[in-house]
């Protein structure tokens, strides 16, 4: 009888090992492994250098049909392929990206599993082969930690009256161990986890179209598993100035398909130096190329920003608001320091009308663009979400032929599938009138600036607007020395720097109509280089930028794209040196959290020949006068160290031609 059972014991381990198969594909320098295993379940696992990262995770998806896409699915081939080319990366950190990767493609019955190993991460997608419609009520995403390391998270806010998933995709990031993460919230991507010998692994998602965002929560372990937003059944006009639909009923699957597609890249970054991290192309390179034949049209630029600053101007003979003599004020600040855009921002349209055909009385936007062509400006509109969708081309055809330069759409604050939706479908009707688009309240990028280069930039970022009104709490000093290695992991991001009042420790406060930063000005300055921002806002008062020439006139000679882009050092959470390049001229910028600190910057980067410029640092009471700051010369070749000591909450900036 023992003989007997151990026969049947080896039957069905045979059995097993027969319905199991596993595949393993490697990065090009063969440092980053998965292992993918079929059968019963689809999983896929990750090492670094033989260090396990993630356990076998399983992958899956179900449709409303009943099947179970990556359960007891056995691939009928199996089929490889190596790419290792240069893409076309305009109006990003560099000319061109490197695109190398080894890649693994699973076919099974009606749909695919694509794997891909970068050197700096694996991802995969599902794709759909079959042309009859359904539903996928839910895509099973998880991630098996072997052990419990530390997560930084953004949490979502929790909006009264609506469901779980809307929200403006800001908050600041709570760093705590997988076990501890608070269950019952959602997460919103990216995210990283931090592991043993400082390996960090960065969650986040590309070719978001058509398809509900994914979300994370915690499982009280090691686990992070996935959620979406189910498909919108009813929504109703409201939230902020009824430029909203609000979500009032769902459907019980998470998207409609209609079609052969691509499913979204579900990203897993890994690697064990923070610098890597904060310069990892992936979000960019996985995304599908541009849609667009001709991007010449495409201007990128600083714009004048309104909003921040409240309409303040001083010293003038009118009273500044949503009016032609203060916007006429703004294109001439523009002109006059080299600006590229004015933004008319909330106000301009009546409120509460949605609708953007209905212009303030105070407001003659023929005679703006007139004058603001006359001094070669352009003008960009804010619209909210309702007002742009609901008629679309209507409104894009008659700016567009007005001589507006773009949109800047804001309170979408969704990303089920018809927000999603709505984003590619904005981008199209946008580049087809040749305007470019900035998508605020949305969520991050997800490689659509890839896809249609007219869509600049993209909010999703718990920006200096905060300042305006967060507590004595908020350290977003801190926040700024996190969102490198994590939210600009995805793309460019509308953060809006350039503050002229800056509070030193201890002395911000919130002002609503006359804001202040934290940190030290040579923050601020650094901040045009650390941060990506092809359409990058003067987030102050031209009053104020007039009041502190020097510092304006460097801030509007810093391009907003680049040639070349390294980060030369940093630690997420501590500090971050970068340094991009354009045209011969490099520009360099570092900050550091609240803790003082003395960097020496490594110029070997630099060519064969002597480098002159201008360094901006933090002056000697910067630690109590957020704005005192020093400038001088300087001389450098490459075989030289800069050292610089940056003030708790402090900066440098530096150009060299």
């Amino acid at each position: 009888m023992k003989t007997f059972r151990i026969f049947i014991l080896c039957v069905l381990c045979a059995l097993t090992a027969q319905a199991q198969k596993q595949y393993q594909l490697a990065s090009p320098d063969g440092k980053l492994k998965t292992t993918i295993t079929t059968g019963k379940q689809l999983t896929y696992d990750i090492t670094l250098d033989g260090q396990q990262v993630l356990e076998a995770s399983p992958l899956a998806m179900t449709l409303d049909n009943g099947e179970v896409w990556g359960e007891d699915d056995k691939p009928s081939k199996a089929s490889r392929k190596s790419v290792n080319e240069k893409v076309p990366s305009p109006f990003y950190r560099a000319t061109e990206l490197l695109n190398h990767y080894n890649e693994l493609t699973l076919q099974f019955k009606g749909f695919n599993v694509i794997f891909r190993a970068y050197n700096d991460g694996i991802a995969y997608r599902f794709v759909n082969k079959g042309k009859k419609p359904f539903n996928v009520v839910n895509e099973l995403v998880d991630y098996h930690f072997p052990a419990d390391g530390t997560a930084s998270v953004p949490y979502v806010k929790q909006r009264q009256g609506q469901n779980r998933w809307a929200n403006s995709f800001e908050n600041y990031y709570a760093n705590e161990p997988l076990s501890k993460l608070e269950k019952e919230k959602l997460i919103f991507l990216p995210l990283v986890v931090s592991m043993d010998n400082n390996v960090k692994v960065c969650i986040t998602e590309v070719d978001l179209e058509n398809y509900p965002g994914l979300y994370i929560t915690g499982q009280g372990n090691t686990q992070l598993t996935g959620e979406f937003a189910l498909y919108p059944k009813r929504t109703e006009q409201g939230g902020h100035n009824n430029l909203q639909m609000i979500v009032k009923e769902t459907e019980n699957f998470i998207a409609k398909v209609d079609k052969p597609r691509n499913f979204p890249w579900r990203v897993a970054i890994v690697t064990n130096d923070d610098k890597k991290l904060a310069s990892t192309d992936l979000g960019y390179v996985l995304a599908e190329p541009s849609r667009l034949e001709d991007i010449s049209w495409i201007k990128p630029g600083k714009i004048a920003w309104d909003w921040w600053n409240a309409w303040n101007l001083d010293g003038v003979d009118f009273k500044t608001g949503v009016n032609n003599d203060t916007y006429k004020a703004y294109i001439d600040f523009a002109s006059k320091n080299g600006i590229e855009y004015v933004i008319l921002d909330e106000g301009w349209a009546v409120n509460k009308k949605a609708d953007l055909m209905q212009v303030v009385p105070e407001i003659n936007l023929e005679e703006l663009v007139a004058y603001a062509n006359g001094k070669n400006v352009g003008l960009v509109l804010w619209a909210g979400y309702h007002a742009f969708n609901r008629d679309m081309e209507n409104v894009c055809r008659h700016y567009a032929q007005m001589g507006i330069k773009g949109f800047k759409v804001d309170f979408m604050d969704r990303d089920d599938q018809e927000m999603t939706a709505f984003n590619y479908r904005a981008a199209e009707t946008a580049a087809k009138y040749k305007l470019i688009l900035d998508l605020h309240g949305t969520h991050k990028p997800a490689g659509l600036n890839r896809t249609y280069p007219n869509v600049l930039n993209f909010e999703g970022v718990n920006g200096l607007e905060q300042m305006k009104w967060e507590t004595l709490r908020t350290a977003q000093v801190e926040y700024d020395v996190m969102i490198p290695f994590i939210r600009q992991v995805s793309g460019p991001m509308d953060y809006t720097q350039g503050a002229m009042r800056n509070a030193a420790k201890g002395n911000y406060y919130p002002c609503y109509y006359e804001p202040m930063s934290q940190g030290t000005r040579c923050r601020q300055l650094a901040l045009y280089m650390i941060l990506e921002s092809p359409f990058n806002m003067l987030c102050d008062t031209p009053s104020n930028y007039e009041r502190e020439q020097e510092c304006t006139d460097f801030i509007s000679g810093i391009p907003t794209v680049w040639e070349e882009s390294i980060v030369l050092d940093g630690k997420m959470g501590e500090y971050i040196v970068t340094a991009r390049r354009n045209g011969d001229t490099w520009y360099i910028g570092g900050i550091t959290n609240w803790t003082s600190r003395d960097l020496e910057i490594d110029l070997s980067f630099l060519g064969d020949k002597t480098y002159t410029g201008k360094l901006f640092k933090d002056g000697v009471n910067a630690h109590r006068i957020g704005r005192d700051y020093k400038s001088e010369a300087i001389k450098v070749k490459k075989d030289d160290k800069v050292k610089i000591h940056l003030a708790p909450g402090g900066g440098f900036a530096l150009v060299l031609k």
